[in-house]
């Protein structure tokens, strides 16, 4: 897969980020649906999902332009913190890995419309599965 110059160190930033966060979302609702619920067809879709978000060729270049000390939003929101049960924990990481998917799908448009589809793909799947999951 080739990847372009035009994913700039600053883009890099955002496709790490989201990266990391769209996998964190991701294993925080196949753990629920892996250990609370013992949903084996779920946990193991939203494995497949969080697998399939890997972007290998980038990696190194990822965490080279990784600056977590220098987020400047880095510290949590007040409502990020106001979670009364499990399905609260449940809808706002489905989401959080639904917005995710979507800043790569937009990102990869200027580079490798391959990944760009890839997140769309992942992105729908995600509407699809908290369906499931309600």
């Amino acid at each position: 897969m080739k990847i372009n110059n035009k994913l700039t160190p600053e883009i890099l930033r955002i496709i790490d980020a989201n990266c990391n966060r769209l996998k964190e979302a991701i294993r925080v609702v196949e753990d629920i649906a892996r250990y609370r619920d013992n949903n084996k067809k779920i946990a193991k879709a939203l494995k497949h999902l969080r697998h399939k978000a890997r972007v290998d060729d980038l990696q190194l270049n990822l965490i080279d332009t990784r600056d977590s000390y220098g987020d400047v939003l880095k510290r949590s929101t007040a409502s990020e913190m106001k979670r009364t049960n499990i399905q609260d924990i449940i809808a706002a990481n489905f989401k959080r890995a639904q917005e995710s998917a979507r800043v790569l799908e937009e990102m990869f448009k200027l580079s490798t419309h391959t990944l760009s589809a890839n997140f769309k793909d992942i992105r729908y799947d995600l509407y699809q599965l908290e369906k499931k999951f309600q």
